[in-house]
């Protein structure tokens, strides 16, 4: 089956109305697409701009019809306020569940790390593998934030082995999967988002993960309060963004750091590390290797 898509790019107070015109003849619903701009480095993303509004049509003995239909009802809108021309393009069918995959590929992590997509075999089955499906959640082990991290933690394993880690703001579970990988006994990971800590159970289910990984909503403060199993641990992993670091710093993020442990921060532009170091200093943490890839940087600090 194929499409013919249509989309007018308005301003928002337009917008709902257009949606409305094009919902009558759209099957399938109609999809709005705005810009988003970034109040600070903490701002997840704030809409903005002007709106373009889609919509698809089947591509049967009907369409023309229904597309000068469309149109009419286009133009009585027009004659309220001004609404553009509509711009049309054909749309060929596809599996969408199955296309997005192809973007996927195995990453080579470090020396025995490897990021494999679920629904792939591993072509490095001397690797140890961490079998990611991509969610919702921000971890699919594609952006360097996570590479960065996951290669200090491959490299702190190097020269102890683990017993308890501790991962801040799990996101999709991949650093505490990585964590048990490499032989820790237990981990805890928490997140504030409730759907990251489910995406985190069914990654861990995926690579066949159990009671191992400890799973909850919080942050520092729950975890310091005594709201899990256990408050510190001598390696703890936080890869969330420069600003946020600092903050919990303040909220003793340090304290979850048994004596003589190691803490891997990630998540942190190229601007910002000195300031992420001067804060883990100021709690008793000293820089003990720093790696970058673009403008990320993550950081191993000890106690």
């Amino acid at each position: 089956m194929n499409w013919l898509e249509i989309s007018l790019t308005v301003d928002g107070e337009l917008a709902e109305s257009v949606a409305d015109v094009l919902a009558r003849f759209a099957p399938n619903g109609v999809m709005t697409e705005q810009g988003v701009r970034f109040v600070n480095e903490e701002d997840e993303g704030t809409a903005t701009g002007p709106i373009t509004v889609r919509a698809y049509l089947e591509v049967n003995d009907q369409l023309e019809e229904t597309r000068q239909k469309l149109e009419e009802s286009l133009f009585y809108l027009g004659m309220i306020q001004p609404v553009p021309t509509p711009a049309y393009k054909q749309i060929a069918d596809q599996n969408w569940m199955e296309a997005w995959k192809q973007h996927y590929k195995p990453i080579l992590i470090g020396q025995r790390l490897l990021i494999l997509p679920a629904w792939l075999e591993s072509p490095e089955p001397k690797r140890i593998p961490i079998k990611i499906d991509p969610g919702m959640a921000f971890g699919t082990g594609t952006h360097p934030t996570t590479q960065l991290c996951l290669e200090l933690m491959e490299a702190s394993t190097d020269n102890r082995a683990l017993t308890t880690v501790i991962d801040v703001g799990c996101g999709s579970g991949i650093l505490s999967i990585a964590a048990l990988k490499l032989g820790a006994s237990k981990v805890l990971g928490v997140d504030i988002d409730i759907e990251s800590v489910k995406n985190s159970r069914e990654n861990a289910d995926t690579n066949g993960v159990g009671e191992e990984l400890l799973l909850g909503q919080g942050s520092v403060t729950e975890v310091l309060r005594g709201s899990f199993q256990f408050k510190s641990a001598p390696l703890v992993v936080a890869n969330i963004l420069g600003p946020i670091l600092i903050r919990l710093f303040d909220a003793g993020l340090a304290d979850l750091v048994e004596p003589n442990g190691e803490i891997i921060l990630s998540g942190i532009l190229d601007h910002q590390a000195e300031a992420v170091i001067k804060a883990g200093e100021t709690k008793g943490l000293k820089r003990s290797d720093q790696r970058q890839m673009g403008d990320w940087v993550a950081i191993s600090m000890k106690k």
